[in-house]
């Protein structure tokens, strides 16, 4: 249902357009107009990465069988390596529909049973974002061995203040093991691991 549909069916109840606008920025939703479609995802994701875009579905297709539609992504590269304790540092941009794009950056230290080192291209898709950018600028904890493949390409998820991200990556090095990290997303660069 769109938003003329909804103001139409609220004003026949006899509510007011104000208080129907009102209702439906308060949910805790996003407007479908401010979600990305599984298309536009999948399309964005296979440009950046350069693989075809039939890969690029069935990942697409695995996260949003999970999570649905989400209201923001980040492109982006990053690096990594560890010896039990481990760091990753990477950068990227956000898109919001309707919204400039905005640099991001992440850090973050691991520990556990892994061992390595790798650079990647992440393709981060973000959830309930609400399109509040200072919503993404916290501590995402996680846990490596929860990472799956799909086509290739390996996903895991982050939850955290009710946002969810659900990072995507591909790239080149060699990386072993399971460990528990977390990375803190920031809007300038800070190599502090911690």
């Amino acid at each position: 249902m769109d938003r003329k549909q909804f103001i139409t069916g609220l004003i026949a109840l006899g509510a007011t357009p104000t208080s129907a606008l009102a209702q439906k920025q308060d949910s805790q939703e996003p407007d479908h107009d401010a979600r990305y479609t599984a298309n536009e995802i999948t399309q964005a994701g296979a440009d950046f990465f350069g693989i075809a875009t039939e890969a690029m579905a069935k990942a697409v297709q695995h996260v949003f069988g999970d999570l649905g539609e989400p209201d923001a992504y980040i492109k982006g590269d990053e690096g990594s390596g560890a010896f039990i304790v481990g760091l990753r540092y990477g950068s990227g941009w956000l898109f919001r529909k309707g919204a400039e794009p905005e640099k991001v950056y992440w850090k973050g230290p691991s520990v556990g049973f892994d061992f390595g080192g790798n650079a990647a291209k992440c393709f981060t898709l973000i959830y309930n974002l609400r399109g509040e950018e200072k919503r993404m600028m916290q501590r995402f904890p996680g846990v490596e061995g929860s990472l799956y493949f799909v086509a290739g390409l390996g996903v895991n998820y982050q939850r955290s203040g009710g946002v969810t991200l659900a990072p995507i990556r591909t790239g080149v090095g060699f990386r072993a093991g399971a460990n528990v990290q977390y990375q803190v997303y920031s809007e300038k660069r800070d190599w502090f691991p911690l």
